[in-house]
């Protein structure tokens, strides 16, 4: 299905996970893995260049490979047959050297290893960007005064920028995982059959360093055949931001609603509209991004329990991973792209903030009142106080402020001017603006070259 993929995907990483793509990968370990072994003295030197030089995916029949890994279990084994068919072609001799000690797994696993590479590279950097598009929005708005909900009901005063603060630092957090979780996990696979490259005899470590070397990818302490933790590790790691990129749209939708109208997304010429309903400003990015942290759990789920493989080479389990992780991290993608697009033209409403603030008649000021009137007769007993007044308030659908003026126990111990400012909201934002500005200085800490590169 391709129709969807501008609405749910990100053509760079796409490309990535490609048909094509995924062969060269292979064939790119096909190619590192000759040059290797002839310069250990496995294979001789001439035998190197015919066989790189066939490793180009343009060279093979993709409809072959499709219909002969139906019957082969896994694309590694007709991919080495159409090699070696044409590298027999140009040089007989050369050809009896493809593939020497290798397994299909080292050819798969290798190849998967370069894509995702690539792929979380560029994950990396548009979480930076969104990072960055967030952060000058907290600054923006630090002192734009909105209304904290809990329970999906207006709680407290607080700011729009305490409010995406939570969520810079949340992406923040994952541009750290992500990367720490590529620089762990994505590794060189090389162990022949059963792990022990024993094909190779004595010269296995050299050539598996050469290949790692080759192809700039980390060897490990041992192959991993059936050691799926790695790869479990990226599952989760990108599945854990899809869900953040899932909460940053569900706010965002849920602030759009017209009964709240407090931020919306940028109406442009096509976009957001109904097929019925001329009026409608659909939020057409948040439901991507939500739709993708729906279907993002799942599919980690699914990796997860791929790991109990068996022995030395999994059955079931490793064929699970082939189409589930590449999809997990273009379903990701693709959320991070939109949102990142989106969060750069948001209309914020301050106006209808401050508006929904007074929607309560005060009510959301009980607490303020509360804890001021707790100093002087203790805290149950003026709980009670406020319970009494905002039931009142709500019956007489009176402000609070109003209520109090006449509660006796409250004149005795506020006076007007007291009762006045703990209706202020700028007065009951606690250390809002010290969180703020811890989330910015850690986002400045640990934002990488390449976004530091576009100051």
């Amino acid at each position: 299905m391709t129709l969807l993929e501008p609405l749910v995907r990100w053509e760079p990483v796409e490309q990535i996970f490609s048909d094509q793509a995924r062969v060269q990968a292979m064939l790119d370990f096909e190619a590192a893995l000759a040059r290797a072994e002839a310069r250990t003295g496995v294979i001789p030197v001439s035998a190197a260049d015919p066989i790189v030089a066939q490793c180009k995916a343009e060279l093979l029949d993709f409809d072959e490979l499709a219909h002969a890994a139906s019957n082969s279990g896994n694309l590694a084994i007709p991919l080495v047959k159409q090699l070696t068919k044409r590298v027999s072609d140009v040089d007989p001799e050369a050809a009896h050297y493809v593939h020497w000690g290798a397994t299909s797994q080292d050819v798969i696993d290798t190849g998967s290893a370069l894509q995702l590479r690539a792929a979380l590279e560029l994950v990396e950097r548009e979480l930076s960007k969104l990072a960055d598009e967030i952060a000058a929005l907290v600054q923006q708005h630090r002192s734009t005064l909105t209304v904290g909900r809990t329970w999906m009901q207006q709680a407290l005063p607080t700011t729009l920028g305490f409010q995406m603060a939570g969520w810079l630092d949340a992406l923040d957090r994952h541009v750290v995982r992500i990367r720490e979780s590529r620089e762990r996990c994505i590794v060189l696979q090389f162990g022949g059959a059963v792990g022990t490259i024993a094909a190779l005899g004595s010269k296995g470590l050299s050539v598996a360093e050469a290949i790692g070397a080759e192809l700039k990818l980390p060897v490990p302490a041992l192959p991993w055949h059936t050691h799926r933790d790695r790869l479990a590790e990226i599952a989760t790691a990108v599945g854990i931001c899809a869900g953040t990129l899932g909460k940053i749209a569900r706010n965002i939708s849920l602030a759009a609603q017209t009964e709240i109208a407090e931020i919306a997304e940028r109406a442009t010429e096509g976009r957001g509209g109904s097929s019925t309903m001329p009026h409608k400003r659909n939020p057409v990015t948040c439901a991507t991004v939500i739709s993708a942290a729906m279907r993002v759990p799942g599919l980690v789920s699914t990796m997860l329990s791929a790991m109990v493989q068996e022995q030395e080479r999994g059955l079931g389990g490793w064929h699970a991973e082939w189409e589930t992780l590449p999809e997990i991290v273009s379903l990701t993608a693709g959320a991070l792209h939109h949102l990142t697009d989106t969060v750069a033209g948001l209309d914020i409403h301050a106006e209808k903030m401050r508006e929904n603030l007074n929607l309560t008649r005060g009510l959301i000021f009980a607490e303020a009142v509360q804890m001021a009137l707790a100093g002087k007769i203790g805290k149950m007993q003026a709980h009670e106080v406020l319970e009494r007044a905002t039931k009142r308030a709500r019956a007489e659908g009176t402000h609070l402020r109003d209520v109090l003026a006449h509660e006796s126990t409250v004149i005795r111990h506020l006076n007007p001017d007291e009762l006045q400012r703990l209706f202020d909201p700028v007065e009951y934002l606690g250390v809002a603006e010290e969180f703020i500005n811890r989330a910015l200085a850690n986002h400045a800490t640990f934002r990488p070259n390449s976004a530091r590169k576009d100051e």
